[in-house]
């Protein structure tokens, strides 16, 4: 029993002692603790112990900025989560005024089959919306990508007469968001469009082409969106480089109107207007100086015997077909309008005077054909007109002819289309002081036409066909030049 009760104050005692070892440690930790946080408090408060307080340092007086900190999430910063960002900024008030400019990166393509063309541009946006202001003690704004556009609200822009948009996406969405501690938003994004443009092709190729871009919101009326270009017409820049192969970039301009709905209402549209002029020199390669050497082309048979009708005729087919080729040419490229264009008059013109070639050649050899048969007519009733063509038998009754004697160089050769000018009139005279076959060859129709020289109209055409036809290029060039 005396055994158990020294064994338990054994314990006691040694019980006693271990906590009087750990009180020590314990306030020791706890005295260093107060003492480290003293000292760093001593240390922010400009240090010294009841002197002075230190002031001007920047070391201890700036405050982080929370929009440069890494551990700040962007939707708190924003209080993205506190806010209906399906309403407008300040829904219920005043419209928001939007501000926008555009810088014209090319114009890709125009098309006058289509009416059309594709341009591509930044489209820029400005706005305030208080609903994003952060505090910031550098005034320094935040950028974001795409991902932050789907969260928040921006204004919903279309192009108006649009066929095809997109937002390019390589290598990812070309979107960017700027936002200011004042709530400023920036918003820009990269587009490609393509859009109507009405030519009017009544001048073609000697047009000059005026096309619009025209920038709308699609849900907000006037009552709740002002749309705007930012700097007027300083809004608009265009890079230098941009060029056309067919067309001469005169001048870029911008307009605001109002546009109505019967619908909906009053809408804000801004307009961007290019004026392009085309240039002609493709077109006279192509168009014009073949159309005009077939027509000087068709002119070459005036000079080619009218007799060689192998020659004449094949090459007035040729210069017709030539220009059919040419005329189809121009038309599959264009679009199939209901007025004339300045091309088809050129080209029709100088079709009819490729055709009207063919024609003249047409009159030639029938009216050609025409003398010699009323020639043959004559001979037939001319007395001892065997002897005409005989050599050997060269006089003729003067009681008949009026003539003693007719040169062999003369009668030899009657018929013959060497001389064929001369001879018509020796047979007329010949015809003539017979009173009988006088009286039937005036009786017949044809009568006049022993006088008319076939010559005399190819000689006539190689002067008038050009001169009218240069009559037509001065007046033509005149007009739409």
């Amino acid at each position: 029993m005396q055994v158990d009760t020294v064994a338990v104050l054994l314990c006691a005692w040694l019980a006693a002692a271990a906590g009087k070892m750990l009180q020590p440690r314990g306030h020791k930790l706890e005295t260093y603790k107060q003492s480290s946080r003293s000292r760093r408090e001593t240390r922010m408060d400009g240090g010294g112990g009841g002197g002075g307080h230190k002031t001007g340092s920047p070391i201890y007086k700036r405050s982080p900025d929370l929009t440069k900190s890494p551990v700040t999430k962007s939707e708190q910063l924003l209080r993205i989560d506190d806010h209906d960002f399906t309403m407008r900024p300040a829904f219920g008030g005043p419209p928001i005024p939007v501000g926008v400019d555009v810088q014209v990166e090319s114009i890709d393509t125009i098309s006058e089959v289509d009416m059309d063309f594709t341009m591509t541009l930044y489209l820029r946006h400005y706005w305030k919306d208080e609903r994003l202001s952060f505090p910031s003690t550098t005034n320094q704004s935040m950028t974001f990508d795409s991902r932050l556009v789907k969260k928040i609200w921006v204004p919903d822009m279309f192009f108006v007469h649009s066929k095809r948009s997109f937002i390019h996406d390589t290598t990812t969405d070309n979107v960017m968001l700027r936002v200011y501690p004042d709530g400023n938003v920036l918003y820009s994004l990269r587009v490609t469009v393509t859009a109507m443009c009405n030519m009017d092709l009544s001048r073609f190729p000697l047009d000059t082409q005026t096309c619009s871009l025209e920038i709308e919101s699609y849900a907000y009326t006037d009552d709740d969106l002002m749309l705007y270009w930012k700097k007027g017409n300083e809004s608009l820049n265009t890079d230098d480089r941009i060029s056309l192969s067919q067309f001469l970039i005169q001048k870029f301009h911008t307009t605001t109107k109002l546009a109505f709905y019967s619908s909906t209402g009053w809408y804000n549209r801004l307009y961007i207007h290019f004026t392009l002029r085309r240039h002609i020199f493709f077109f006279l390669l192509q168009t014009y100086f073949p159309a005009t050497l077939m027509v000087m082309l068709s002119w070459v048979s005036f000079w080619i015997d009218r007799r060689a009708v192998p020659a004449r005729v094949p090459l007035g087919i040729t210069t017709v077909l030539t220009m059919s080729t040419i005329i189809t040419g121009v038309n599959a490229s264009m679009p199939r309008v209901s007025y004339i264009k300045a091309v088809d008059i050129y080209l029709w013109v100088s079709f009819v005077f490729v055709f009207l070639s063919v024609i003249e050649y047409a009159a030639v050899n029938y009216l050609s054909t025409v003398q010699e048969r009323k020639e043959r007519k004559l001979r037939e009733r001319l007395p001892c007109t065997c002897g005409i063509g005989n050599p050997d038998e060269m006089m003729i009754d003067p009681q008949i002819t009026g003539y003693g004697s007719m040169d062999v160089n003369t009668t030899g050769n009657y018929g013959m289309p060497e001389n064929g000018s001369r001879q018509e009139r020796i047979l007329a005279q010949v015809a003539l002081n017979d009173p009988q076959i006088t009286g039937q060859v005036k009786a017949s129709r044809g009568y006049v036409n022993i006088w008319i020289d076939t010559h005399a109209i190819d000689k006539y055409s190689r002067v008038v066909f050009p001169g009218a036809y240069i009559l037509f290029n001065i007046i033509y060039w005149s007009i739409y030049s």
